[in-house]
């Protein structure tokens, strides 16, 4: 079992920055870590995947403006955003996955002021 704890959200004005923590209780070196985020009335949507070896991939809205990373030594990931828009207002949830298991964190909410 692996808990799963976001922190970092906040409120930023258009143009800012803000730097998303999800901290691991467990060890994550073999799971592949993602960022999802939500708005309400809306499908939960991938936002940067990181796998076990360290590829990344983004979804295209976010590509040169998020940053997607992992400190397995400190079974920590992390996702730079900068140049927000308000359009990136969501809940931004952490992720980790290996073959069937699953586990999600709590959600920290990013909101982005115009």
């Amino acid at each position: 079992q692996v808990q799963l704890v976001e922190s970092g959200g906040g409120l930023v004005q258009a143009g800012g920055s803000l730097r998303l923590s999800c901290a691991a209780s467990g060890v994550i070196s073999t799971y592949h870590m993602s960022w999802y985020r939500q708005v309400p009335e809306k499908a939960r949507e991938l936002v940067a995947r990181i796998s076990s070896g360290g590829t990344t991939n983004y979804a295209d809205s976010v590509k040169g403006r998020f940053t997607i990373s992992r400190n397995n030594a400190e079974n920590t990931m992390y996702l730079q955003m900068n140049s927000l828009k308000p359009e990136d207002t969501a809940v931004y949830y952490c992720r980790a996955e290996r073959s069937w298991n699953n586990y999600w964190g709590q959600g920290t909410q990013v909101t982005v002021s115009s």
